[in-house]
């Protein structure tokens, strides 16, 4: 998702990635077991999807078997497990992505709707660090995008050492990586 608001932001855009039950819920079939702890904050820096055909045919090779017969179908559309996690709410003016791969450029229109509307920046959040954040992020790097951050404590994965490890890769490739606390006092001045 992208979203536009205010002077801060007329060249930013804020993307949501996989904050949806089926990723953030304790027992959930594609649980990031850090993603539940990261909701409040996520939410805050919202104040902003994966979804996958229901046979699997557009999901990862790696990830097919889970879309058998009898399976649950993770984050299959229409399904509760799709659902934003409560507390999200895409508004009216939020612009809802459907990605089915890691990154949110890889076969979707975001890079053309962004740059559309003169986006320059992007503030990620959401799960999982080592994947969807990871991967767009570094796309986004190749894109030119002038200033891309990743708010750490708005972002999760399956353990705090591997959260670290790719925050630490994604810092050394020029992206910004600070706190909720920290990115808000930025956005005050």
């Amino acid at each position: 998702m992208a979203s536009e608001n205010g002077c801060k932001w007329n060249k930013t855009a804020l993307l949501v990635i996989d904050m949806q039950k089926d990723f953030v819920l304790p027992g959930a079939p594609m649980l990031v077991k850090g993603g539940e702890a990261i909701v409040p904050n996520v939410i805050k820096t919202v104040e902003v999807v994966r979804e996958h055909d229901p046979l699997g045919r557009d999901v990862e090779l790696f990830r097919r078997h889970l879309y058998g017969d009898g399976k649950p179908k993770p984050t299959s559309k229409g399904s509760v497990g799709a659902e934003l996690v409560d507390g999200l709410v895409i508004q009216e003016d939020d612009y809802k992505l459907v990605k089915t791969r890691f990154s949110a450029f890889f076969n979707t229109n975001l890079h053309s709707y962004l740059q559309g509307i003169g986006i320059t920046n992007l503030v990620i959040i959401g799960v999982q660090t080592p994947n969807c954040i990871r991967q767009t992020v570094f796309d986004a790097v190749a894109l030119d995008y002038e200033r891309v951050t990743v708010i750490i404590d708005a972002t999760a994965a399956a353990t705090p050492d591997i959260h670290i490890a790719n925050i630490i890769d994604m810092k050394n490739v020029g992206v910004v990586t600070p706190t909720l606390e920290e990115w808000c006092q930025s956005m005050e001045q």
